[in-house]
């Protein structure tokens, strides 16, 4: 893999006030739990924790959605369930980052000042 290159998988929920986001490692893995929910979540989450974005889609800033949040849409704030709902009623979203150009490593080029005072 090259420099910044990287793929992201969310499922997002659109839900009545707030967007909810889950992160998912493996696609492949959680397109056989959407047909067999025997396979345990686990395998496929980034991490058990419901991000929201504050009415921004799925993009913008995420920040951990509040029990209070999340009792309020799905009606508990137990993480188990409500990311079972998010899984099975959100849309998969796929994003590629391209890699990045430019130098490797600017200190070796001579381009960042070796340590003369500035003057204010």
């Amino acid at each position: 893999m090259t420099k910044g290159e990287a793929t992201q998988t969310k499922v997002h929920y659109k839900g009545q006030d707030e967007d909810f986001i889950i992160f998912v490692d493996d696609i492949s893995t959680y397109k056989k739990w959407q047909s067999d929910k025997s396979v345990p979540m686990a395998h496929f989450i980034s991490t058990f924790k419901v991000f929201v974005t504050h009415k921004q889609g799925n993009q913008g800033q995420f920040d951990g959605a509040s029990q209070a949040t999340l009792e309020n849409e799905f009606g508990t704030h137990t993480d188990d369930e409500v990311i079972k709902k998010i899984l099975e009623e959100g849309s998969l979203l796929e994003s590629q980052f391209p890699e990045r150009q430019g130098p490797k490593n600017d200190a070796q080029q001579g381009s960042i000042v070796t340590g003369q005072p500035g003057t204010r």
